[in-house]
């Protein structure tokens, strides 16, 4: 097989020959992928005849043909990028098809190769300085930032991040990226976007088992998502003002660790009591929340890869969409779907914030159950309902159960996905 092939979707009924259980012939030094129906084709299986037409030593795929639509197309090179060729599909079509494509290819590029970095690349302060960097050298001229590091974030009061970051040598960060076109600094507002940063979670004092932690490079893939998605909003045309922040740290057992029974207070009064250090992320993403919630945005969307229980319940095939806002986890569902970045709806409402009790604060952060008990990934959801405002009006909490696949399957290769970006760029857009 030539290092470069060309793909063409066709009709079943085109060939002579096809097997049931293989999409894709080769014929005249083309690959051909099988569809019933062109116009309306099965996303999936074209994803599925990816990874298929990869497994052949294809290093390029040149998309050719008149049946490729935009979304056929990216669903085809989501199952045929990888680790090593993650910008490796030449697309076809119209001048504007073709370079969304390209913009979308080289972002999601960009964020699964900085989720894919082992943890000793990629600490806290790197982590904010590359999203910083990334964004800045889109927007020069748009963009301002300001990074809070190690101790300045306890003196600052964002106590969440500040306390899962302080027992590593590698000082915790959190980063706002303020993206105002107009450059107008008395414009409001429009969205804020949040993502979860841990670089690396050995679970602290509530210590993960190996197998558990293996994959904990990827714990700051909400960081990315986020980044990415405002990255690609800019180069497709985003005109409103948008922030992002970026709570990053690393969680680590040390004689300075933060431990089970301590007690947080947060900078809007809630307290917080430690029952399992192993649910970090959503201490560090109340900061967060608190920042977003302070600049009055119509839209505040968090991503992290924040529960098992989210990835047990959607089979790490969907991620999971919560709010209490119903038309903004309907708007979601529905551009997720216009979108091939699968999405389902998980509850949440306001009686989720009392799931985590605690005799000595208002509230724990997990419970000392397997998993945060029954309704895991709803409780967590809760407790972040208590860092925006009263209903939640304008919040969308995506846990990202699809973000990261540790072995390959029949749809991805191993690895960061990307999964999400989509669904938060079209939202801000």
């Amino acid at each position: 097989m030539s290092n470069t092939a060309i793909i063409e979707l066709s009709q079943q009924n085109d060939f002579s020959g096809w097997q049931q259980s293989n999409p894709i012939v080769i014929k005249d030094d083309k690959i051909f992928v099988r569809v019933s129906d062109p116009s309306n084709p099965d996303l999936r299986e074209i994803q599925q005849a990816g990874r298929k037409v990869e497994s052949l030593g294809v290093e390029t795929a040149q998309l050719a043909g008149v049946h490729w639509s935009e979304n056929a197309q990216w669903a085809f090179a989501q199952g045929f990028t990888k680790v090593g060729k993650l910008e490796a599909v030449q697309f076809c079509g119209d001048a504007d098809t073709v370079s969304r494509l390209q913009q979308k290819q080289a972002v999601y590029a960009w964020a699964r190769d900085l989720i894919n970095q082992t943890p000793s690349q990629l600490v806290p302060v790197s982590l904010a300085n590359q999203a910083a960097d990334y964004l800045k050298n889109l927007a020069p001229e748009a963009i301002h930032i300001d990074t809070i590091i190690g101790d300045e974030l306890e003196n600052q009061g964002w106590t969440g991040i500040y306390n899962v970051g302080k027992g590593s040598v590698n000082p915790p960060a959190m980063l706002t990226v303020d993206y105002n076109p107009g450059g107008d600094a008395n414009t409001p507002v429009y969205a804020v976007l949040v993502g979860k940063g841990i670089t690396f979670d050995s679970g602290g004092y509530s210590i993960k088992p190996s197998a558990g932690m293996f994959s904990m490079k990827c714990d700051m893939g909400g960081a990315a998502t986020a980044a990415g998605a405002l990255a690609l909003a800019i180069q497709w045309g985003l005109k409103k003002r948008v922030k992002l922040i970026l709570c990053c740290a690393e969680n680590m057992v040390s004689d300075h660790a933060y431990k089970l029974g301590d007690i947080l207070t947060y900078k809007n009064g809630t307290t917080v009591e430690i029952a399992n250090t192993d649910a970090e992320g959503r201490l560090v993403l109340a900061d967060g929340l608190i920042a977003a919630s302070e600049m009055n945005p119509e839209m505040i969307i968090d991503s992290a890869t924040l529960t098992g229980a989210a990835m047990l319940a959607t089979g790490g095939e969907y991620n999971a969409l919560f709010a209490m806002d119903k038309h903004m986890v309907a708007n979601a569902l529905a551009v997720a779907g216009e979108v091939n970045d699968p999405a389902w709806p998980l509850p949440l409402e306001a009686f989720h914030q009392s799931k985590c009790p605690s005799a000595f604060a208002d509230t724990a952060n997990s419970t000392t159950q397997k998993g945060g008990g029954a309704g895991g990934a709803s409780n967590a959801a809760g407790f972040l309902a208590r860092f925006v405002n009263p209903g939640g009006k304008g919040w969308l909490h995506i846990d990202l159960a699809a973000c990261y696949h540790e072995s390959s399957n029949s749809m991805w290769a191993a690895g960061a996905t990307g999964s999400g970006i989509a669904t938060i760029t079209s939202l801000i857009l």
